[in-house]
């Protein structure tokens, strides 16, 4: 993932995308394309590594898995922000509405999968580059998901 800034890259960060692949249909739990913005952001202030289930903060912190394992669980870590899509028909509205799939980029407990197709159809980031993420960019961010 590349953040800009007047056409230049200011920094840069793996991410892991659906195991699934890329797609916009609901319940598909692929990873959609195109262009979207942060509507919310969730976990100011929420200790590294802690938990959210239904986006609501459980303070216990989860533990870090740093080889590939991948388990079971999804938990979704640290900080949150939630994407919309901005092209209706494609990631927006009906069966393809990316704020009703519930799609974020967010920090996960599965560190060691970062850089492969991993999540549920979310960008998973390491957790302190969320944390970093999350305190550089405002709402309403443009987010251009491509292949």
């Amino acid at each position: 993932m590349y953040v800009l800034e007047d056409n230049r890259i200011i920094r840069s960060y793996p991410i892991s995308s659906s195991v699934y692949g890329e797609g916009q249909a609901e319940n598909s739990f692929k990873t959609p394309l195109g262009k979207h913005n942060i509507k919310t952001k969730i976990g100011t202030n929420v200790e590294k590594y802690n938990y959210f289930l239904s986006r609501d903060h459980v303070p216990t912190k989860t533990t870090i898995i740093h080889d590939q394992t991948d388990t079971a669980d999804d938990y979704i870590t640290s900080r949150i922000m939630w994407l919309t899509g901005l092209e209706e028909g494609f990631n927006r509205g009906g069966k393809v509405d990316s704020f009703k799939r519930y799609i974020y980029i967010h920090g996960t407990h599965e560190e060691g999968l970062i850089g492969q197709k991993a999540s549920h159809g979310c960008i998973r980031m390491f957790n302190h580059d969320v944390i970093e993420l999350f305190e550089l960019i405002p709402l309403e961010t443009l987010v251009d998901i491509g292949v």
